[in-house]
């Protein structure tokens, strides 16, 4: 038989596992959680999802192990490879769908993540195996092999209640916020034109550059200051619902595992709120959008302030700091609102 035939042999039970592992992936990308009345062992899931990725993992190697050198598999050797691979990935597919909504929505987010990303990985490596030459191993198969490992190790890193997994949402939140608030300090802080370095060749004597709408007058920076102490309390309430949840949040019951959700959920509206904001401050400034951006964030952490003094995660020492940010959100609201109407 000829190399070609054989290889066009081989492919068959290929192309049919690229496809197979296709249709599972999008399956559990879109798919809904299989809701059960029974008790549901979390422990006993996380050892079981384990185990389905170590296996993903180690039949992925031997498949990327038979196609790095010859002689190439038989057909029936491939068919075995591929009904092997499959049976590891239907596997992972179906411990995935053990896990219930009521378990909390952002773990079972994370979790539905992870999974979809090694069955990326695995269809990539299948992908790879066909496009390239049988009887060689190409540094792509080398690259495609090692992503399937790299996803099926993060699984030991996944948050493992739904309290975790919160906080990581929250965590991710308040590093963009953070970057949000910095980037405009730093715009502020440089010189009071920062495009004098590029403009100064188009500037002759003394006379004032007629187009001002590169930097910010005194007037921008006065409507600017309110902006921002909303911006910082943005960032204090994301870092106070953190310390929240960590010393209160609760998982024991549907209710508690509910509340940490709607408090990730909101929590991921305050970043684009506060880059909205951020985007608009920029000269040149429009009042206009400004006005509407504030008030928009200002409502949308009063609401946020909210949820957190509804839910299990706010003690006595947390409603504290929950009626000081709404007062300074109140303040930052009222006083932006008169500066814009002040300078319009």
């Amino acid at each position: 038989m000829s190399a070609d035939n054989c290889r066009g042999n081989v492919s068959v039970p290929l192309r049919n596992l690229l496809n197979s592992i296709q249709c599972i992936r999008d399956r559990v990308r879109d798919g809904e959680a299989n809701e059960s009345d029974g008790a549901f062992n979390l422990s006993n899931f996380w050892d079981t999802l384990n185990q389905a990725v170590k296996a993903v993992s180690q039949e992925a190697t031997k498949l990327s192990l038979a196609f790095s050198k010859p002689p190439l598999p038989s057909q029936q050797d491939g068919e075995k490879l591929a009904e092997s691979i499959l049976k590891s990935v239907l596997t992972l597919s179906t411990v995935y769908y053990w896990l219930p909504k009521s378990q909390g929505v952002s773990m079972r987010r994370q979790v539905r993540d992870a999974t979809v990303e090694v069955l990326e990985g695995v269809a990539q490596l299948v992908e790879v195996i066909l496009s390239s030459p049988l009887q060689s191993l190409t540094q792509e198969q080398l690259t495609s092999t090692g992503g399937v490992w790299s996803a099926c190790d993060q699984f030991v890193e996944l948050p493992r209640d739904n309290k975790a997994a919160v906080l990581v949402v929250l965590s991710a939140q308040i590093g963009v916020v953070k970057d949000a608030i910095e980037e405009i300090e730093q715009a502020l802080s440089e010189a009071q034109d920062p495009f004098s370095d590029v403009l100064d060749d188009d500037q002759e004597g003394g006379e004032p550059r007629g187009n001002q709408d590169t930097y910010w007058s005194d007037q921008d920076r006065r409507v600017i200051g309110p902006c921002q102490g909303l911006m910082k309390a943005s960032a204090a309430c994301m870092r106070k619902m953190m310390s929240a949840v960590k010393a209160n949040g609760g998982v024991t019951t549907p209710q508690n595992v509910s509340q940490l959700d709607d408090l990730a959920d909101i929590a991921k509206e305050i970043s684009p709120g506060v880059d909205d904001l951020a985007l608009c401050l920029y000269p040149p400034m429009d009042y206009g959008g400004v006005e509407d951006n504030v008030s928009k964030l200002a409502a949308l952490l009063k609401k946020v302030l909210e949820i957190i003094r509804s839910s299990h995660v706010c003690g006595e020492s947390e409603l504290t700091w929950v009626q000081f940010l709404d007062g300074a959100v109140d303040h930052n609201l009222q006083k932006a609102k008169d500066l814009i109407q002040q300078d319009s």
